[in-house]
């Protein structure tokens, strides 16, 4: 067998460390490069990275059994919900136990990373010196430049604006008055707390949501398929039509909350249980019963220190909130080269670029769960491929499974920029198995021990 492809793994969050893992295992020789002192990304509490969206109080909104690796579980000391602090120990833990760390250059970020006509990935770091790999691991993760609300609101506001991407506590909003857009994971997180020590919170909704409580039954809501027998199991079965999945899930909600968000004072959602990313929160509905938190339709116009919403009430206002989410890009890349328009970029399996050889993208995708056992996942397929062991279908069937995706992806979730990456965990996990195995076998007809790529570059390049 040839000399292996030497790869530059880009981040080490939850999805650079799960891919540096996969190519670790495999023999695989690469450096991961991290802008930060340390790894574990957006769940470092004040990265040094400064793009972190970690507030003082977060905590994960699926559960501990969800969001470990395969192979290295979260401790059982751990709360259902862990703390940021739990999870970035966590993976500081799993670098350390997999060996990992010493292929991370820390304080080190890529600055520009291009692809030669011979294939060769010439990569700039921050620090100006550049080096060549023979593929590039994109794991910058797609939850760190905020996209502001699309087009701005009319009007101009005197008081505190700010995304909920640099939200950092509530403290400071003692006595205030404070609006929260969005209706997100990231919004009723914020309400909530500013609901303890604001004067006033009002939660405005551009459209409805179904707000999914964290527990059924005395179990994580997201582990009923693991857990549980009969019916419930049923829940994480990718075997199963989702059409009869969604059912069950909507009879679940049913005896859990009720099917009329409006009872709360929320606006109906215009679209079915799991026709939108899920947001989770167990205390946004106690909140609001309590009086603490009120809400509101969409902003329509910001008049100074007052906010005008679109049922046409008004109200007196010291901050506004925008959780209205993140721009997918990739600054290493140039513009023309590869991009996400509209947070928009087809790949094959959300993770092979049809166009581009010896790219491979991890967790550019949006689960219905936890991004890091699909990002492990998606890790361990990418070594099977540098290795040679997996083989790519030809590119119009790629393209061909890429349309029927995106069609099936489309039809299902609410048309916005947030729905762009959907997937379904155990379907995506069961998905990847099978074309694991596809790719293998058209592989070993290929003879695969001789396809293994010699590395086209090992040195650095002058500077």
């Amino acid at each position: 067998m040839s000399a292996l492809p030497r790869v530059c793994v880009i981040g080490a969050g939850s999805s650079g460390i799960a891919g540096a893992k996969g190519l670790k295992e495999r023999g695989i020789p690469f450096d991961c490069y991290e802008l930060s002192d340390r790894v574990g990304g957006s769940w470092v509490f004040g990265n040094t990275n400064g793009v972190s969206s970690a507030y003082r109080d977060l905590h994960i909104n699926t559960s501990r059994e969800r969001m470990e690796y395969s192979d290295f579980p979260m401790p059982k000391s751990y709360p259902d919900f862990p703390h940021h602090t739990h999870i970035a120990e966590y993976f500081d833990a799993y670098v350390d136990h997999f060996g990992i760390r010493e292929n991370i250059v820390f304080e080190t970020g890529v600055e520009h990373a291009r692809r030669r006509g011979d294939g060769v990935w010439e990569v700039t770091l921050t620090s100006g010196e550049r080096q060549r790999y023979d593929a590039v691991v994109v794991a910058n993760g797609h939850h760190w430049n905020p996209r502001m609300p699309e087009p701005a609101f009319p009007g101009s506001f005197d008081g505190e604006v700010l995304h909920s991407h640099h939200y950092v506590q509530a403290d400071d909003w003692a006595g205030k008055r404070v609006v929260v857009l969005g209706m997100g994971n990231s919004a009723m997180d914020i309400a909530v707390e500013a609901s303890y020590v604001a004067d006033k919170v009002f939660l405005a909704a551009r459209r409805g949501a179904w707000v999914i409580p964290k527990y059924f039954a005395g179990v994580p809501l997201d582990q009923l398929g693991m857990r549980g027998e009969g019916l419930a199991k049923l829940f994480a079965d990718p075997r199963l039509p989702w059409s009869v999945r969604q059912r069950l899930l909507e009879s679940t909600f049913k005896k859990a909350v009720g099917d009329d968000m409006t009872a709360y004072g929320l606006p109906q959602p215009d679209h079915r249980i799991g026709e939108a990313h899920p947001t989770v929160s167990g205390r946004i509905l106690d909140r609001i019963g309590h009086g603490t938190v009120t809400p509101k339709p969409n902003i329509a116009e910001l008049q100074g220190d007052r906010v005008k919403f679109a049922d046409g009430s008004v109200e007196e206002a010291d901050v506004v909130v925008y959780c209205t989410g993140y721009k997918v890009t990739f600054p290493f890349f140039d513009d023309g080269f590869i991009s996400a328009p509209d947070n928009d970029l087809p790949l094959f399996r959300r993770v092979f670029h049809p166009d581009v050889g010896g790219v491979y993208f991890l967790a550019l995708l949006q689960p219905l769960g936890a991004t890091m056992p699909l990002a492990e996942a998606q890790g361990r397929w990418v070594a099977h491929h540098l290795r040679g062991e997996y083989h790519l279908p030809p590119r119009e069937e790629m393209l061909a499974d890429m349309d029927k995706e995106r069609e099936t992806m489309f039809k299902r979730y609410v048309a916005s920029k947030r729905h762009t990456m959907q997937v379904d965990f155990d379907q995506y996990l069961y998905d990847l198995a099978r074309e694991l195995k596809r790719g293998i076998a058209r592989a070993r007809k290929a003879g695969y021990a001789q396809q293994v790529r010699a590395p086209a570059a090992t040195e650095a390049v002058a500077a």
